[in-house]
Order: C-alpha cells, then sequence, then structure tokens
C-alpha cells in the first residue's frame, strides 16, 4: 500500500517495547508516547514546503529556507490521541490545534462522533491527525471523513500502533491520505483490541485504567 508507511527506527521501536510492557505506569507512559510522536513525526513531515529567505548571519548575508504556507494543524481523536499532541508541537511550535470527539461502542465496536472543532481555513492547511492506536479503521477513518467534509485536503494521520485489518480499512477508504505507522501488529481479538498492543491507551495515558 502506497500511501501506507511504516517506520523502522529504532530508537522508535525500542519505545514502543517499553509502552507494550504491563509494568510501565502512567507518567512513563505518557513521555513515552510523547517521545514517540516526536520521532514519527520527524519522518513524516519530511516533506514539508519550503520558500527561501534572505537573512543577515554573524559573518554575511544569506539566502536560506523557511517553511512555507499557512501553519499546520494537529487533531488528536480524543481522548487518546491527546497524548500525542506534545511531540508534534515539538516540532511545529507553532501549528494550530483542532480537535475530534469518538467514543467506542462497547457493544458494536463502532466509533460514535461527539465533537469536532477544527481551526479556520483547514483548507490551505496541512492535517495532522493523530491517534497511538488503530484497530477497527473506524475512529480514524470516520474522523478524516468529516476533515474532508470541512475541506480538508491535505491529510496525513499518525498512529503509533495498528491491527492489519485497521490499516487495510482505512486505506480502503481514504487511498489518498497518507498513514505513518509506528508498529503493524498481529491482529484484533474478539474485543477488537489489537494483540499484542499496550492495552486501552487512553485508559494508560490518563491513568484511568
Amino acid at each position: 500500500m502506497s500511501n501506507v508507511h511504516y517506520i523502522d527506527h529504532p530508537l522508535i521501536r525500542h519505545k514502543i517495547t517499553m509502552l507494550r510492557m504491563e509494568s510501565t505506569g502512567t507518567n512513563e507512559f505518557r513521555k513515552l508516547v510523547e517521545e514517540i510522536s516526536m520521532l514519527m513525526g520527524y519522518e513524516a513531515l519530511s516533506d514539508l514546503k519550503t520558500r527561501d529567505i534572505e537573512i543577515k548571519t554573524p559573518i554575511e548575508d544569506s539566502i536560506q529556507p523557511v517553511l512555507d504556507g499557512r501553519k499546520p494543524a494537529v487533531v488528536p481523536i480524543l481522548r487518546a490521541g491527546l497524548g500525542m499532541v506534545g511531540g508534534v508541537l515539538a516540532l511545529l511550535p507553532n501549528a494550530k490545534v483542532g480537535h475530534i470527539g469518538m467514543y467506542r461502542d462497547e457493544q458494536t465496536h463502532k466509533p460514535h462522533p461527539y465533537y469536532c472543532k477544527l481551526p479556520p481555513f483547514i483548507e490551505e492547511r496541512l492535517v495532522i491527525v493523530v491517534d497511538p492506536m488503530l484497530a477497527t479503521g473506524g475512529s480514524l477513518t470516520d474522523a478524516v471523513d468529516e476533515i474532508k467534509k470541512q475541506g480538508g485536503k491535505n491529510i496525513k494521520c499518525m498512529c503509533i500502533i495498528a491491527a492489519p485489518e485497521g490499516v487495510k480499512a482505512f486505506t480502503e477508504k481514504h487511498p489518498d491520505v497518507q498513514l505513518y505507522v509506528g508498529a503493524l501488529d498481529r491482529c484484533l481479538n474478539d474485543d477488537c483490541y489489537i494483540c499484542p498492543g499496550v492495552g486501552d491507551a487512553g485508559d494508560r495515558i490518563f491513568g484511568t485504567k
């Protein structure tokens, strides 16, 4: 799948292993999610557009590149996606932040949207959608649907861990959207949790398990 990028970096692999451990506490889990997000963001943002400007160094005048266009928008899928925002903002501190709220029906395992607030001029921005887990693909698919409805065109998605079922479902619906994945796991279990996964990422980020 040409729009899926599996980031095979030893630092990311190491940190994801720490993330998986049942013994990893809330504080460390939260820090790891942020660190992984920053490392993934470095890869995902390698094609940002630039323009040349003239500057003065202590030595001489020089023509050098700066980022071009409207500031990107980081859009976490609530609530677990909030844990990834800080890592992306460490790279793009001036980025705008939107929010998309989804909750999962425990019987049907289908996502239900309850909130969406995106920055203005979303059609002119790179939109970076973040969610630690890509399980069935329903939440991410619906989130990108909503962003497109509001005019978003240039969209990238970052998920730390994904199941094959979720990758397949998402890419079939949104073949034009670049998807960046830190680890592709084995499968979903009967409760639609990723195996081996990390458990409920939201609970582990916010200490509510």
